[in-house]
């Protein structure tokens, strides 16, 4: 579990595909103090298991043919900038909201409007995931806790978020360009709320 707040910018040394998997290797040095094989970062949103620690810095992460097909991470090349996250010690604060690492799907950067103190963002939505997207509610970008500002119509599901400075500053967004693409979860309380209203599963409470 994460709380989308990003820890550090990491950089991606390179992905090595092996057939239907792949070995991503990143730079950094703050999520991987006292860190072992088998903890669980968030890169760009995504949870992944360190595999491997180098001497050099930084770790390693294996990534199956399912997060290649639901995730933007494949397409990571060597320089790229990547949102890093430890996952939430228990005693932690959940500085952003209930992140899962679980990405829902993956969206791309419509258009970018730089105001005088703020920067606002538009990205695309996947119509499967626009009835859990609500105006002031919570949605993970790239693994960043970030509230919605406003939503598109059914036809063209979209939605904005305000970034500040300090925002642009310490995650990836500060050099997003429009048409790259962004790993996106949903609130998991929409998501389990409609299973168990759809599924009529009734209340032990009465």
């Amino acid at each position: 579990m994460f709380t989308g707040i990003v820890e550090e910018i990491g950089t991606v040394l390179g992905v090595e595909h092996h057939g239907g998997s792949a070995t991503l290797a990143i730079d950094c040095a703050v999520v991987v103090e006292h860190a072992c094989a088998g903890d669980s970062i968030s890169v760009n949103g995504c949870c992944v298991t360190v595999t491997g620690l180098p001497a050099g810095g930084g770790f390693t992460a294996d990534l199956m043919g399912e997060t290649l097909a639901r995730t933007a991470l494949g397409a990571l090349q060597p320089g790229d900038r990547a949102n890093l996250e430890r996952s939430l010690r228990a005693d932690g604060r959940l500085g952003g909201h209930l992140v899962q690492g679980h990405v829902d799907g993956v969206g791309e950067v419509l258009e970018i409007d730089p105001k005088r103190d703020w920067t606002v963002m538009t990205f695309s939505l996947p119509p499967s995931l626009s009835r859990y997207v609500v105006e002031k509610g919570s949605i993970a970008v790239d693994g960043t806790s970030l509230t919605v500002m406003g939503i598109g119509d059914a036809e063209r599901p979209t939605f904005t978020v305000g970034l500040i400075p300090h925002t642009l500053a310490v995650t990836i967004f500060g050099t997003r360009a429009v048409g790259d693409r962004v790993n996106l979860e949903v609130d998991i309380v929409a998501k389990y709320v409609e299973r168990l209203v759809s599924g009529g599963t009734p209340s032990p409470y009465g």
